[in-house]
């Protein structure tokens, strides 16, 4: 399938965006996975750059950027974030619990929806505050499922080991007690996109008093039912989509 516009320089930053899409990239990786000369493809990053749709992480690779985001929600499009505060509402109602929705974004994760627990001892984690993935029950299930070298790479210097992340894919759950914070007990499940991909991670959080030292016994089952209502709102946008477009191609 030919994939070219016939405007050759939007193809190529097209191609640098779709080759981030996959995660944090070095120039030599960039380089590596558009096949643009090296020149071109440092020129391309910088200019994207440039415009925030693309920005570096704390290593300085190249990783998509904030400005696509605000496009996507300006456009109605993020169904996700949409779908966000009725289902994390619900769930911190049904644990007693804070709750929020964390996306990654390189080596780091953004809390970008969260539902707070409005009295009491509580884990505040506001939205757009920016956490290590090296630690939580977020950060193992964002983690989980990546590629093999991701993975790996992810472990170095994490809280968490590869046994525990192969524990998460059986469970389908992820649970942390004082591992980012002392103190401080969580509950994570994925949320998938229309690929299988998983794209966010459902947390509730709260005080080892109250969630204990097995916070999955009490919540896993209704933070999975949380995390599959989103992925279900995602894959029916999807198949909106496609049948919308199916329609015009008539």
């Amino acid at each position: 399938m030919d994939n070219s516009s016939g405007v050759g320089v939007l193809d190529k930053a097209a191609t640098v965006l779709g080759a981030l899409e996959a995660g944090p990239a070095t120039l030599a990786q960039l380089v590596g996975a558009t096949g643009l000369a090296r020149p071109t493809a440092h020129r391309l990053a910088v200019a994207l750059e440039h415009h925030r749709l693309v920005s570096r992480d704390m290593q300085g690779r190249f990783v998509l950027g904030p400005r696509l985001g605000e496009l996507a929600s300006a456009a109605g499009e993020d169904r996700l974030l949409a779908a966000a505060g009725p289902v994390l509402g619900a769930l911190r109602d049904h644990t007693n619990e804070s709750a929020q929705l964390f996306r990654r974004q390189g080596d780091m994760r953004i809390c970008v929806a969260a539902a707070e627990r409005p009295v009491g001892l509580r884990d505040s984690i506001p939205v757009g505050a920016t956490l290590s993935m090296l630690a939580g029950s977020a950060a193992q299930v964002l983690l989980a499922w990546e590629e093999p070298d991701r993975l790996h790479r992810g472990l170095q210097g994490a809280a968490f080991t590869a046994t525990a992340l192969s524990g998460v894919r059986r469970r389908g759950w992820a649970q942390s007690v004082a591992e980012r914070e002392p103190g401080v007990a969580s509950v994570s499940a994925p949320v998938r996109g229309p690929s299988g991909r998983v794209v966010a991670a459902v947390s509730i959080s709260g005080p080892i008093e109250r969630l204990s030292r097995q916070p999955g016994r009490l919540h896993a089952a209704t933070v999975v039912a949380g995390a599959n209502k989103l992925t279900e709102v995602l894959r029916r946008h999807h198949a909106m989509q496609q049948q919308q477009q199916q329609q015009q191609n008539l």
